[in-house]
């Protein structure tokens, strides 16, 4: 497996230190330093693979961390704060991703046999140390970025491989819980997608619930699990995400933000954003306004 991760490693050595698009559907990489505000986001459903250095991700209370040959799988859109670090020896992070597909993934299922269900409790995010032949696959697909002209043709087989070999692992559940349409993730997502969009308005869980076809009782409990978050919480962590980016782009002052993003409170809205971010609006704002004009320097 060693030889596999020095040729990923190689394979992925051009890749930026953002998102890099690598040519291949829904596959992209990133290395070296990353700067922390970018690393806070809601997270698209993703199977991301370390390469060198290694990660922290924390999605409400808590926190993971990943290292070279371990994965990431994220099943659900998520609020999320991350860290990257460079390896022991000083060589850059490097990293790896696969956006997830629902519609390749029910295609994939439907040739499958039925699997184990999955723990009532678990998270909608877990770490899973990598295989041999999992690395085998990815590194087919990254080498397709050397032979464009076979990505048409052989990505969607490397892509379906991958996913199998995700399936055989320890959080293969994951992956077929947001393939099927009925399932207790695949509703709670539904209601995620309204949150995300209507971030700005109030909510109110019973009829949230009602879009993903629940008891306002079993909605909460399966929200909870799977994001590690209530509602209410979630919808706070994606204002509060929307709010750094609009004082980070715009010059609009931390109360016309406050309510832009539907606080009632700039008081409240800067004590949250100060107990997520480590400092008041304002002065995170010009923290990464300074450190982007001395990375452009």
């Amino acid at each position: 497996m060693n030889t596999q991760l020095i040729e990923l490693r190689a394979l992925a050595s051009k890749a930026k230190n953002r998102r890099t698009e690598t040519g291949i559907p829904r596959v992209a990489m990133v290395q070296g330093e990353i700067p922390e505000h970018m690393l806070a986001a809601v997270y698209d459903p993703m199977i991301n693979l370390i390469l060198q250095g290694s990660k922290s991700m924390t999605v409400g209370d808590r926190t993971l961390h990943y290292d070279p040959a371990t994965y990431f799988v994220m099943s659900i859109e998520l609020p999320a704060v991350g860290s990257v670090h460079p390896a022991v020896s000083g060589e850059p992070y490097l990293a790896v991703s696969l956006t997830l597909d629902p519609m390749v993934l029910s295609t994939l299922l439907a040739d499958l046999p039925k699997p184990v269900g999955r723990y009532e409790n678990d998270p909608g995010f877990s770490v899973a140390a990598v295989t041999p032949q999992l690395m085998d696959a990815w590194v087919r697909m990254l080498r397709l970025m050397e032979s464009p002209e076979e990505i048409a043709a052989l990505a969607p087989v490397y892509e379906r491989e991958i996913l199998y070999r995700v399936l055989q692992g320890p959080h293969g559940w994951m992956l077929r819980e947001i393939a099927a349409p009925d399932t207790a993730m695949a509703r709670v997502s539904l209601a995620i997608q309204w949150i995300r969009q209507y971030f700005a308005e109030p909510i109110r869980v019973e009829a949230l619930a009602q879009k993903a076809a629940m008891s306002v009782s079993a909605f909460h409990r399966h929200f909870k699990a799977v994001t590690t978050l209530s509602p209410l919480q979630y919808q706070k962590r994606v204002r509060l995400l929307q709010a750094r980016t609009l004082l980070v782009s715009s010059a609009k002052s931390v109360t016309s933000t406050a309510f832009d993003v539907g606080y009632e409170s700039a008081t409240q809205f800067s004590r949250d954003y100060a107990r997520v971010f480590g400092l008041p609006p304002a002065r995170d704002a010009a923290r990464i306004l300074a450190e982007t004009r001395g990375r452009e320097r």
